[in-house]
């Protein structure tokens, strides 16, 4: 790990979280590392896409016809599209994509489905835009579940189905059943300092505020438990020092097994979502150009741009 990462991982979570960890200070928090994270490679406007607000990304050099849906994380109780404004700066500007990111509602004032029921709608209306083979649904961590959940959705509809998945960290399950919940827990950065006892309070709170009146097992809130019959293919990126490193393993298994083309990447020494430091961190880059990589591999676009070519 290089002695800029270890600086990052040691700052990250007071930047992120700030002294406390409760819900109006975490929001704050994350829209201001938002802030942080912000690079000036991509140009955006707010639109309204299936009834649903958002803001649309584009490229600065020669659009390639791709266009990502990304879907925010932040647990589904915080975030928006402008305090994940960075990271999809950096997707678009590797691609010479368009992307969308939907301001879907958030938990705990608006609790399952009504965060999938946004994103489908969006999905739907993009489909009038775009072509599947063209298409590419993203997202990390809830937003990676809100992936899955969203595409499994619109298989049992009957909807056509994007070119390829690109899953950050995803949280796909919301029982907290995978091992790295505690043997992760003393090298995430991103999780309080008080212990498993801490850790799983912070993220009771966060599945009970999303969940509502349904199981955390549910297949619409925990993706992991799904049918996953039939999705497109799917790169999944995860850290190997984070809590929700079972999530993406367990995932990779279960995806294989149902016939679906899946490639996991471990990063050694990273942490959740690392991809969003790419302006200051090497393996954020590297991790970047390795998913432009794969996205190209699978889509039908205009042009071919080098996804190592960002400002």
């Amino acid at each position: 790990m290089s002695i800029r990462s270890s600086f990052l991982r040691n700052t990250l979570r007071w930047f992120v979280l700030g002294p406390d960890n409760s819900l109006e200070k975490m929001r704050t928090g994350l829209e201001r590392f938002g802030r942080f994270t912000r690079r000036n490679v991509a140009d955006w406007s707010e639109v309204t896409v299936g009834g649903v607000p958002a803001i649309r990304v584009t490229p600065r050099s020669e659009p390639s016809g791709l266009h990502i849906l990304y879907l925010h994380g932040g647990a589904y109780n915080m975030g928006s599209p402008m305090s994940h404004l960075g990271l999809v700066s950096q997707i678009v500007s590797r691609l010479g994509a368009t992307a969308t990111v939907i301001d879907y509602r958030l938990a705990p004032e608006h609790p399952y489905p009504a965060a999938i029921q946004d994103c489908l709608a969006a999905y739907r209306a993009l489909l009038a835009e775009v072509e599947p083979s063209s298409l590419v649904v993203a997202g990390d961590s809830a937003g990676g579940g809100a992936t899955l959940a969203t595409m499994v959705a619109a298989r049992e509809a009957g909807d056509p189905l994007p070119a390829c998945l690109y899953l950050l960290s995803p949280w796909t399950d919301l029982t907290l059943s995978g091992e790295s919940h505690e043997t992760k827990r003393s090298v995430d950065p991103l999780i309080p300092r008080a212990g498993i006892e801490g850790h799983l309070k912070l993220m009771d709170d966060m599945v009970d505020g999303y969940r509502g009146t349904q199981d955390a097992g549910h297949p619409g809130i925990s993706p992991l438990f799904a049918d996953l019959t039939g999705l497109p293919p799917m790169l999944v990126q995860v850290g190997a020092d984070e809590t929700l490193l079972s999530d993406s393993t367990m995932l990779a298994d279960r995806a294989e097994a149902a016939g679906v083309e899946v490639d996991l990447d471990v990063a050694e020494g990273m942490w959740h979502v690392y991809q969003f430091l790419a302006p200051m961190l090497p393996e954020s880059r590297t991790a970047l150009d390795r998913a432009a990589a794969f996205i190209l591999g699978r889509t039908a676009t205009e042009s071919q741009p080098d996804p190592t070519a960002v400002g």
